[in-house]
């Protein structure tokens, strides 16, 4: 084969082999039998997360202010992050996001994880929504089975879901 068109098969071949992380996306929501401002006054506080049952404490500064706003988190496993940020808040249409740019994934095995949480008036009541987006915990290609997609998933939903649950079982299911 001549040296250029094996440079050449080489070079395209190299895209193929290369698989990084892929951005993962988790929605999450329950609806419940109380009213949107009910639930809200519940979950709108981005410094109050005693409605999440991983959640041992959380401590911060900046209110409900996106431009000031950040929370630190320790987890009821011990395991905490810090300088979570919040991206937008808005109290009127009950949503927020937060943005949390480092996180030890010892502690959760995710990178650059984003969240948006909103509630939303049903005829039976509201409507919870949690959204998340991040990428595995680990970077390169080959990660290690604790680090990899299905590993990052399953920690997420093991925060958020059973807050979601803890929302159903306070305000009672909606029938929506």
């Amino acid at each position: 084969m001549p040296p250029r068109l094996l440079l050449a098969l080489c070079l395209l071949a190299t895209p193929a082999l290369a698989h990084g992380p892929t951005r993962q996306k988790l929605e999450l929501s329950v609806d419940v039998a109380a009213p949107p401002d009910k639930v809200w006054a519940v979950i709108g506080n981005f410094h109050d997360l005693s409605w999440v049952p991983a959640v041992a404490q959380v401590t911060g500064a900046g209110g409900n202010d996106p431009d000031t706003a950040k929370r630190d988190v320790v987890l009821k496993t011990g395991g905490a992050w810090h300088d979570e940020e919040l991206s937008d808040y808005d109290a009127t249409n009950m949503t927020y996001g937060t943005f949390l740019p480092h996180v030890d994934v010892k502690v959760l095995p995710v990178a650059d994880f984003s969240t948006h949480l909103s509630v939303t008036a049903t005829a039976g009541g509201s409507h919870v929504e949690w959204r998340s987006a991040f990428y595995r915990g680990y970077p390169n290609n080959n990660p290690p089975p604790d680090l990899n997609e299905a590993a990052a998933v399953r920690a997420v939903t093991a925060i958020c879901q059973p807050a979601l649950d803890g929302l159903k079982a306070r305000f009672g299911a909606s029938g929506h």
